[in-house]
């Protein structure tokens, strides 16, 4: 893979930060793998994040809960092999900091001792402030993660919208206010709506990343292989497709595969 011709500055947590007091859209996507990673680092985005999706959209399970550490760390490490400039962000796996602080202290700091990521993510509210802290504290960045998280996807009973009543809406941005003050960076804000969005974008610092949660976050993510058509078993709302790449892949294969059981590849030219 060619790398960038010009180098580039990599992007720390606080330029990521002072994107939001600049006003300046942060512009984010998931990575797997390094060819991928490379092809967004080239395209200029600010911030990819190796999430637990890979659960989904790499391995082909129905949910991210059996994405493991081992799993987390391998995917990390390719990615950050295509990684110049962009903030890299590794996604904390389900049950890698539920069980207690000191495990997670444990798991997070695999991420910065066995690969090259600049922060890790997880997911809750009021009741992980204090291992956000604690990992602050022990100097790694925290990138949070509220409203549909998909590690919770058995309680919410499916993929849905989530803080739709008053209730829910201000115990989300209590949840919010918590991990700023814990000393997160940064805080996904998926599937909830847009106004609450707006509102909990308003109240904060630090920059709000939306997926599926309207226009007035501070940035935006989505996975990779939904941004570019290629998993095709649903479609968010959400997701704005910006190719359909998975009809022209099948399409590419069939011709290899027809040429190879007619003899037409390799040709003489392609032989030595």
């Amino acid at each position: 893979m060619k790398k960038n011709s010009v180098a580039q500055k990599k992007l720390s947590v606080p330029d990521i930060v002072g994107k939001k007091q600049k006003h300046e859209k942060i512009a984010a996507l998931t990575a797997y793998d390094f060819i991928f990673a490379a092809l967004l680092d080239q395209a200029g985005l600010d911030l990819i994040l190796v999430g637990d999706s890979g659960s989904m959209v790499f391995a082909g399970h129905p949910t991210t809960l059996p994405y493991t550490m081992d799993e987390a760390i391998y995917h990390c490490n390719a990615v950050s092999r295509g990684v110049e400039r962009a903030l890299l962000v590794g996604d904390m796996p389900f049950l890698s900091f539920q069980v207690s602080v000191e495990e997670t202290i444990k798991n997070a700091g695999r991420f910065f001792k066995e690969t090259a990521v600049d922060a890790v993510k997880l997911e809750g509210g009021e009741e992980v402030a204090e291992t956000v802290r604690r990992l602050v504290k022990s100097g790694m960045p925290v990138m949070g993660h509220l409203g549909l998280t998909p590690q919770s996807v058995k309680r919410f009973g499916g993929y849905k919208v989530q803080a739709k009543t008053e209730q829910g809406a201000q115990q989300l941005l209590n949840d919010a206010k918590a991990l700023q003050d814990a000393g997160a960076f940064s805080i996904v804000l998926e599937k909830i709506p847009g106004g609450l969005a707006k509102k909990v974008s308003e109240e904060l610092s630090i920059p709000t990343i939306g997926i599926g949660a309207g226009p007035d976050c501070d940035g935006q993510i989505l996975v990779i292989y939904d941004m570019l058509g290629l998993f095709e078993q649903f479609k968010p709302k959400f997701v704005r497709r910006y190719a359909e790449l998975a009809g022209k892949v099948r399409e590419a294969c069939q011709k290899y595969s027809l040429d190879v059981k007619n003899g037409q590849f390799p040709s003489q030219e392609e032989s030595f």
